[in-house]
């Protein structure tokens, strides 16, 4: 998902300016708001988010193949969980994308750095508006209500790049729920290197707050809106 573009530089530089206090003041959001405000989420949203999953579900699954495409992911203290997303690709992606990095070094090189793919061939018609409009994500309403996710925090990595991460300096994803939405994803870009979005999250894990939270949520409902608009 590629939302606003700054840098991570520009975001890091924001969460240098915020006072001390707001680490003591927001000690509490940390342990326990965050999850109220995730139940809390969840409820209102329901009757409009759960027939739009379905709905999507079933225009997916005419698409020849599943509706929902299921990920082994890491979450907080690393532990292992079932991420869901409507499904974006053909169904035999990862053999596909093993022929492109055969065929193609430089796409191999590009999937290396940035674990995507600009222009991705194994994506469907329906698949890139999904991904527009970060409708692909819906599913993982459920793994906020599992209690895996969060509706914001840093995204949750596969199991294949737990070595990439720990390289980059990544820690936010062992102290703390992956989330739906979150800093690099409003502020990066969709060809922003893997090590880079690790730093969006380690910015974010130090500065979260309730208004913080709340301004990412109300960025991300509004550039889904302007998507799916256009």
């Amino acid at each position: 998902m590629a939302f606003e573009t700054t840098n991570i530089e520009s975001y890091s530089a924001r969460v240098a300016q915020a006072p001390p206090a707001d680490i003591g003041r927001d000690r509490f959001y940390r342990r326990a708001g965050k999850s109220w405000l995730d139940l809390a989420l969840a409820i209102v949203m329901a009757p409009v988010v759960v027939p739009l999953i379905l709905l999507l579900w079933l225009f997916t699954r005419c698409d020849s193949g599943p509706g929902f495409y299921v990920q082994s992911r890491v979450g907080r203290g690393g532990r292992v969980f079932r991420c869901y997303k409507l499904r974006t690709m053909v169904v035999d992606a990862d053999r596909r994308l093993a022929e492109l990095c055969a065929q193609d070094p430089e796409r191999a090189r590009e999937w290396r750095e940035n674990q995507k793919l600009a222009d991705d061939p194994r994506i469907t018609r329906l698949g890139r508006f999904l991904r527009a409009t970060s409708l692909d994500e819906l599913p993982q309403y459920f793994n906020v209500l599992k209690g895996d996710m969060s509706f914001v925090g840093p995204r949750p990595y596969m199991l294949d790049q737990h070595d990439m991460y720990r390289a980059a300096g990544g820690t936010a994803y062992g102290r703390m729920r992956p989330g739906i939405t979150g800093p690099w994803q409003l502020d990066g870009r969709g060809e922003t290197p893997f090590a880079d979005r690790v730093g969006f999250d380690e910015a974010y894990y130090r500065a979260q707050s309730l208004r913080g939270d709340l301004r990412m949520l109300l960025r991300t409902i509004g550039v889904v809106i302007n998507r799916t608009g256009t």
